[in-house]
């Protein structure tokens, strides 16, 4: 089997919420995409209820897509930590920290129920598993703690 540089991460040793650098990756054309470790709680110790991690993912797929270009694809961790962030190029991390950081406020503070894309049957595989409440706390606790830019220490924050 292909070894998945998340195996290899010691997940003892991190502290969240933070943004890390997976890697980068360049196509047959020399396209590049990064994948980003935007993890929101402490692996081992928290995990975000699935309807509440759902509904955050359906939010993070536009807010942060108005925030910063080059978004691919926010998909959540099946542990329900945190997310892969997929964009393309090599964006500044700093400037992905701050879509996310204005994201996640938005989400606390602003988002309405009506705002929140993909509930019914139609347009989500599982329509019925959302919480805007839980989305609102865990992007409230997440936002109170900062995002780190680096995963073993707590820096920029």
């Amino acid at each position: 089997m292909a070894d998945v540089e998340s195996f290899t991460l010691d997940h003892t040793a991190v502290v969240a919420p933070y943004v890390r650098l997976i890697g980068t990756e360049s196509g047959p054309r020399g396209d590049v995409i990064s994948n980003f470790d935007l993890r929101l709680v402490q692996p081992n110790e928290q995990e975000i209820p699935t309807g509440g991690l759902h509904t955050i993912e359906h939010l993070l797929a536009s807010l942060v897509r108005d925030r910063i270009d080059g978004l691919i694809d926010i998909s959540p961790f099946g542990c329900r930590t945190g997310f892969h962030v997929i964009m393309w190029g090599e964006p500044d991390i700093e400037a992905l920290v701050t879509a996310i950081t204005d994201s996640l406020r938005a989400i606390a503070e602003d988002v309405q129920w009506e705002d929140v894309p993909g509930t019914d049957a139609f347009s989500c595989g599982n329509y019925r598993d959302h919480s805007l409440h839980s989305a609102r706390e865990w992007s409230r606790a997440v936002l109170d703690k900062g995002i780190s830019r680096d995963a073993f220490a707590r820096v920029g924050v």
